[in-house]
């Protein structure tokens, strides 16, 4: 069960950093500054700001005690303050006016009349200073602007469909490598049937051996340009045993590539003849990559962003114990691994060398 886990958190470290990085951010914005150190506050607000149910009512509630108040010059005074700030007032006293008659309500008419008579201490016309607008001014050219705002989405639409689909033969084109320019070794440039870069010397090459009776065997590499500039790491390990004790041993192997130029880690598993035809440790493993039939000469591509690695397997047997099932263990798993930057990487080395200039 913890070997469960582990391999479930090693799938997934690449999704919960920035996961967690995004929640705890959200959290800092949201609660420490947003709730705590710099809250929203509102302040200056008049009956403009209200919601059109609640403006409606202030603005009758206005009026009838307008319209009842024993000093109306003098409440006429504070009205034309408090609207000051408000150069559509008129406009909406009128607006509810008419909306109150027209609702046929008892007393809609006593309210209505009070509501223009608010109306004249805004304006002394009333609500006949009030012009009614035009409803068919500037529909023809809203309906011409929404369609040419419609043609143009369209137009975009279809050249961004157009562009995806005469792109995609080129996104399928394997990358070309570059190589970093290494003294006293100039790069042959040959490439083999199989589009590994015969001669080409990698930015860095690596070896590593595994044996059986090392149960916790994990190499890692950092790669470097060299300049000594960090583009990322790649490395092998155990990524399955079958057994237990001392005849405990690994039956699957994953070699993989973090760039750091990308937010991926790229995993491939190169699995035994027992684990590769087993159903059920297929389907265990297919979480951490993509499967692959370990054999000699066998070699495992991994690409992203900015680097292309070649794991090819030197050297591979497997184990006789009788306990376990035949083909099902690796006795030694020797991988020769070889970096190569992308053309387009940002290596900060020195000069690089692209095929197509050859």
């Amino acid at each position: 069960m913890l070997e469960l886990v582990i391999a479930f958190m090693k799938g997934m470290r690449n999704t919960l950093i920035p996961v967690g990085t995004f929640i705890v951010g959200f959290i800092i914005g949201l609660v420490i500054f947003g709730w705590w150190l710099t809250p929203v506050e509102y302040t200056g607000a008049g009956p403009q700001h209200l919601h059109p149910t609640d403006q409606g009512r202030y603005l009758q509630n206005l009026a009838a005690l307008y319209a009842y108040h024993p000093d109306r010059a003098f409440q006429a005074q504070n009205i034309q303050a408090g609207f000051a700030n408000w150069p559509e007032a008129l406009d909406a006293i009128c607006a509810r006016a008419t909306e109150v008659e027209a609702s046929g309500q008892q007393g809609a008419n006593v309210v209505a009349q009070q509501l223009r008579d608010l109306a004249t201490v805004v304006d002394a016309n009333g609500c006949a200073a009030v012009v009614a607008p035009e409803p068919s001014s500037g529909s023809l050219w809203q309906i011409c602007l929404y369609g040419l705002g419609l043609l143009l989405a369209l137009g975009l639409v279809a050249y961004f469909w157009s562009q995806r689909g005469s792109g995609s033969a080129e996104a399928n084109k394997p990358a070309t490598p570059r190589v970093m320019v290494m003294p006293d070794a100039p790069p042959a440039m040959e490439a083999n049937e199989s589009g590994e870069m015969s001669g080409v010397t990698p930015i860095a090459s690596y070896r590593t051996t595994y044996n059986h009776g090392n149960p916790a065997f994990d190499d890692s590499f950092s790669i470097e340009t060299p300049a000594g500039d960090f583009l990322g790491e790649c490395g092998v390990s155990i990524s399955e045993s079958i057994g237990s004790g001392a005849s405990k041993a690994a039956t699957a192997m994953e070699v993989w590539l973090f760039d750091k130029n990308d937010i991926r880690t790229i995993t491939k598993v190169a699995m035994s003849d027992h684990a590769y035809f087993d159903d059920a440790i297929r389907a265990k493993l297919s979480p951490k990559g993509e499967p692959v039939l370990a054999r000699p000469d066998e070699v495992v591509v991994l690409e992203t962003a900015a680097l292309i690695v070649n794991a090819r397997i030197t050297q591979m047997a497997y184990g006789n114990d009788p306990n376990l099932p035949d083909k099902g263990y690796f006795d030694n798993f020797a991988v020769e691994i070889s970096v190569w930057a992308k053309d387009d990487a940002p290596t900060g080395g020195g000069p690089a060398m692209n095929f197509d200039d050859f």
